[in-house]
């Protein structure tokens, strides 16, 4: 794999840089993968929950077919849906999402949420999402303890379908839990990251057990303006990140991007990102966050714009609340 690396707790090595595949149509999600590895990205991050995982695994193929990679040379994250967390529904959901991605395995696999819902069949779970129709009824919780989910993770690699698994949008105190248990390393946390959302005690805490992290709406409040409105209510009257003084006097000094400053800020610490985008020209500058640095005055500054905002919370946007991250 070109580029920078990290290592996981599991001795497999995952690209520094991704491309995220959450709110990539299903009808443009082959050309937009196929693309995008032309431009150079090796790490993909999907999840059921996304609704393309079979189209992004075509476009993989269709640029393994044409020799422009070897299938060891990408890296492929996908996710555990809150429904499948019953051990039996899990090994069931893993194996048929491998199925569609149609690349023979799966190298990271992570539980999306740690917050099990009712088990509905996949083929009737309409969005798939937090809810059940377009009144947005919450599908209801369901009791099934995390170490039983693990458990089936730790399965999927014992059977070959994933080489690492790790979870999402968990606390410390998740981690800990789940340490206390595993039989397989937790590989990965990946969890929401940006200037707005700092959660260095949380980094902190999973770097230093060798957790990797990967951290998903880097650019803050502008990765949710095209959602509902629901989902947009919290970045109303909040500047956007590209806008912020300390994040355009360091593109300025570094003749980049206010993006790749904010993309460069997580990955000079270590931190994986996974930004999306349609724009060639921004495709390729998304790349290119490693190939310079920021002083530690410019890092300093830009953590110091965290106000604990956090975009993503079911908390917040379900007309019956989840709340995951009090």
């Amino acid at each position: 794999m070109p580029g920078d690396l990290v290592t996981l707790a599991s001795g497999h090595k995952m690209p520094l840089v991704g491309f995220g595949l959450w709110k990539v149509p299903a009808d443009t999600a082959a050309e937009t993968v196929y693309n995008a590895i032309k431009t150079g990205y090796r790490l993909f991050d999907g999840a059921y929950d996304y609704a393309n995982e079979k189209e992004a695994g075509q476009g993989i193929k269709r640029a393994i077919d044409e020799g422009l990679v070897k299938r060891e040379e990408i890296f492929v994250t996908t996710k555990l849906w809150n429904n499948y967390h019953e051990k039996n529904h899990a090994l069931k959901m893993a194996k048929s999402q491998n199925e569609a991605w149609g690349l023979g395995y799966i190298d990271l696999y992570l539980i999306h949420f740690p917050v099990p819902l009712k088990y509905i069949e996949p083929e009737t779970l309409q969005f798939p999402g937090w809810w059940m129709d377009k009144e947005q009824k919450l599908i209801e919780k369901a009791n099934v303890p995390l170490h039983e989910t693990w458990e089936a993770l730790e399965e999927i690699v014992d059977s070959g379908i994933a080489k690492s698994i790790g979870i999402s949008n968990a606390n410390a105190q998740t981690l800990y839990d789940l340490q206390t248990y595993a039989r397989h390393p937790i590989s990965a946390l990946q969890i929401e990251h940006h200037p707005y959302l700092a959660q260095p005690e949380l980094i902190a805490m999973a770097q230093e057990n060798n957790i990797a992290v990967t951290g998903y709406s880097s650019f803050g409040p502008q990765s949710f303006l095209e959602l509902p409105e629901a989902f947009r209510r919290r970045t109303k009257d909040i500047t956007l990140l590209f806008d912020v003084e300390v994040v355009k006097n360091a593109a300025q000094r570094t003749s980049k991007s206010p993006a790749q400053v904010l993309l460069r800020w997580a990955t000079q610490r270590n931190i994986a990102v996974i930004p999306k985008s349609n724009n060639v020209n921004r495709l390729k500058q998304n790349l290119e966050v490693t190939d310079f640095d920021l002083t530690k005055e410019e890092l300093e500054a830009i953590s110091a714009l965290d106000k604990g905002l956090r975009f993503n919370d079911p908390g917040f946007y379900l007309h019956k609340p989840l709340r995951i991250f009090a």
